[in-house]
C-alpha cells in the first residue's frame, strides 16, 4: 500500500487555490461523422494548483516543510477543497439525511460514505475515503443513531460499522451527512521557489493529484 499520512495540507493555502474535478474521455469520429463516446476512468479525478494560495514568507516555508516530510510525491495527505468538503449544500450544516449509504439487510453491518451527484438522468455517486472526524452523522430510516454507541467510523476509510444489535434491518433507509477531505499528493518532486516575483515571495506552481488511498 501507498504511504499516506493522515494530515491535513495548510488549510490557508488550500482555501486559496484553483483547480476541480477531472475526466477521462474518449471520443472518436466514425466515418458518418457520429462521435463515440467512452470514460476509462469510473470516477472522476481532481486536481488544482496551490501556488494560487501562497501570499507570504511564513505561507511559503510550511509548504516548503510539508513538502519535504511527504518526500514530494512519495507520500499522501489530506487536502480540504473549498467548493466541494461537505454532504450537505454550501453554508448548510450537515445533517444525518443529506446522502443515501444504502439499505439495510439484516445482516450488512458495514456501510460505505458516498456522495452522491445530480440525479435526473445519471447521478454519479462519490466515494468518500477522508472524511472529517466529529463531523460525521448517521441516521437508519430517519432516526440518528450515535457514535460509538451504535456504530464505529473509520474515518481513513471512510465506513460506517453498526455494533451488533444495531445492525439495520432489512429496507432500512440508512443515510448519513459529513465534512470531508480529499486523499492526495503532490503531483512533482521539484518545488521551483522564486523570493523575486513578488515581495512576499511565491512558489509558481504546486500541483496537487487526488489519489486512491
Amino acid at each position: 500500500m501507498a504511504a499516506f499520512h493522515e494530515v491535513l495540507f495548510p488549510l490557508d493555502i488550500a482555501l486559496g487555490a484553483a483547480g476541480g474535478p477531472e475526466r477521462a474521455t474518449e471520443i472518436v469520429t466514425t466515418l458518418t461523422g457520429r462521435e463515440e463516446r467512452n470514460t476509462r476512468l469510473a470516477h472522476s479525478r481532481r486536481r488544482w494548483d496551490a501556488g494560487y494560495g501562497v501570499t507570504s514568507l511564513v505561507q511559503l516555508a510550511s509548504v516548503v516543510a510539508f513538502f519535504e516530510e511527504r518526500r514530494g510525491r512519495l507520500t499522501g495527505f489530506r487536502w480540504r477543497d473549498r467548493l466541494d468538503h461537505s454532504s450537505a449544500a454550501p453554508g448548510t450544516a450537515p445533517g444525518p439525511l443529506d446522502q443515501a449509504l444504502g439499505t439495510g439487510t439484516g445482516t450488512q453491518a458495514q456501510f460505505a460514505l458516498t456522495k452522491t451527484y445530480g440525479g435526473a438522468h445519471a447521478p454519479y455517486a462519490r466515494p468518500i475515503a477522508k472524511p472529517v472526524g466529529g463531523t460525521v452523522r448517521v441516521a437508519v430510516d430517519g432516526a440518528e443513531r450515535a457514535e460509538g454507541t451504535h456504530y464505529a467510523l473509520d474515518a481513513t476509510l471512510g465506513t460506517v460499522t453498526f455494533f451488533a444489535g444495531h445492525v439495520p434491518g432489512a429496507g432500512a433507509a440508512v443515510t448519513a451527512g459529513f465534512q470531508f477531505d480529499v486523499p492526495v499528493r503532490f503531483d512533482t518532486d521539484f518545488l521551483e521557489v522564486n523570493l523575486t516575483a513578488f515581495e512576499a515571495g511565491q512558489i509558481p506552481r504546486i500541483p496537487i493529484l487526488e489519489i486512491r488511498p
